[in-house]
């Protein structure tokens, strides 16, 4: 029993040991193969260069180097300030009685806005006219005893002194007319102040006061607001850096034009020209504040509105601009892929000026007419043969031609891949 029990024990070893060295033969083939077929499948596709010998041009989308005018535009958040804000109070007290604007109205200097009930100032002035009324006559009286007297002084009948005496009064009572007249006009200025009108031009607010209130003069709650939106003005920012070339022109006197656009930078809202700057830097934050003027003709600012600010400082003239995209960046700095004659592609490091998200200077390395890869620069090394789908410096091409071209050659090569491979 215990012989048998051994040999058994024997063969159950034996045969895990021969599935055990299966197992790792298996193991051992299947990698080689898999490598082996998956070079073959790459070399049958084109594969990436050094991951397979593959003469395959790379497709590509190129762009010639242009030389145009380049404006540099520095860029700004920006608020929206009205010329003159005005709050609206009565200089008189008194019931308000009528309101002839509405809100939001567009008034003009001197436009009637509302009043305050006259009848107590029209009162005033009645009374004041009177009292002018009464030392008039009175004045008219003392002026005939004045000359009365000088006639009866000049027959030597009256003494020098009674002479005196109605020429005093005389004086006395034309002080008195001028300060009742000085109290005639101010109670026809009171009447005039209660008819409220507008001190200037501009866009009205919303309505504070409602008809029947009582106010009083100079009171603290405004009537209504009014703001000056045409023209407008913009404030804004620059950091010190960028300085020097604004101040340069701007003290020449240069008109230097600022644009005004939305929040979301995708729509111009108004046009305009720098009018003044700070006379300081902000040492917390080491900016300029700057003003523009706006003429705002069809009200597209608002005051309080932000917007997105760009200064035109500067033009650089005849410059060599390329696509932003066209650019690369690596460890040893920036570079572009240059397509030269044999269609293959030499790597040119370049120095890049300035740029406004679409294209950019560049002032070394590039000349005018050199096609830049725009896209399919991820397979490309220095030499490698490329295949242009879409050259703009040759054909004109429509929005979606050259996505159109390599969907094509991308079809294309898929339909030889398995030819090669069947090859």
């Amino acid at each position: 029993m215990q012989a048998s029990a051994s040999r058994s024990s024997r063969r159950w070893l034996f045969g895990l040991l021969i599935l055990l060295l299966v197992a790792a033969l298996a193991w051992w083939l299947w990698p080689a193969k898999s490598t082996s077929e998956e070079s073959a499948g790459q070399a049958g596709r084109g594969g990436r260069p050094g991951f397979g010998a593959s003469t395959d041009p790379v497709p590509v989308r190129v762009e010639p180097a242009k030389v145009s005018d380049f404006p540099v535009y520095y860029k700004a958040l920006g608020t929206v300030l009205a010329t003159n804000t005005v709050n609206v109070r009565s200089r008189v007290a008194g019931e308000l009685v009528k309101v002839h604007f509405k809100e939001g109205q567009q008034v003009k200097a001197g436009d009637l806005l509302a009043e305050i009930d006259p009848r107590t100032y029209r009162i005033a002035l009645q009374q004041a006219q009177g009292t002018l009324a009464q030392n008039q006559a009175q004045l008219k009286n003392a002026q005939v005893d004045l000359a009365r007297y000088k006639g009866l002084y000049a027959e030597d009948s009256i003494a020098k002194q009674t002479l005196d005496t109605a020429q005093a009064l005389v004086a006395q009572y034309q002080g008195t007319i001028m300060t009742n007249q000085a109290a005639v006009n101010d109670a026809r200025l009171n009447l005039e102040f209660t008819q409220i009108r507008a001190p200037i031009g501009g866009r009205l607010g919303l309505r504070q006061l409602d008809l029947g209130n009582l106010v009083a003069a100079n009171d603290t709650t405004a009537l209504v607001v009014i703001t000056q939106t045409q023209p407008i003005s913009v404030t804004f920012t620059l950091p010190e850096t960028e300085l020097p070339t604004v101040l340069e022109r701007y003290r020449t006197g240069a008109s230097l034009v600022v644009e005004a656009w939305d929040r979301g930078d995708s729509k111009l809202q108004a046009s305009g020209v720098l009018g003044s700057l700070d006379n300081q830097i902000d040492v917390t934050t080491g900016t300029l504040k700057f003003k523009a003027r706006f003429e705002n003709q069809d009200q597209a600012l608002f005051p309080n509105q932000f917007v997105n600010v760009r200064l035109l400082a500067d033009t650089l003239k005849q410059v060599v601009t390329v696509p932003a995209a066209a650019i690369q960046f690596g460890t040893d700095g920036t570079f572009a892929y240059v397509v030269n004659a044999e269609n293959k592609v030499n790597i040119r490091k370049l120095k890049v000026g300035p740029s406004d998200g679409e294209r950019s200077v560049i002032l070394e390395g590039l000349a005018s007419g050199d096609r830049l890869v725009l896209e399919g620069t991820d397979r490309l090394r220095e030499g490698t043969l490329v295949e242009v789908v879409d050259d703009s410096s040759q054909v004109p091409a429509t929005p979606g031609q050259h996505l159109q071209g390599q969907e094509s050659k991308g079809a294309a090569a898929d339909a030889s891949a398995p030819r090669k491979a069947g090859a």
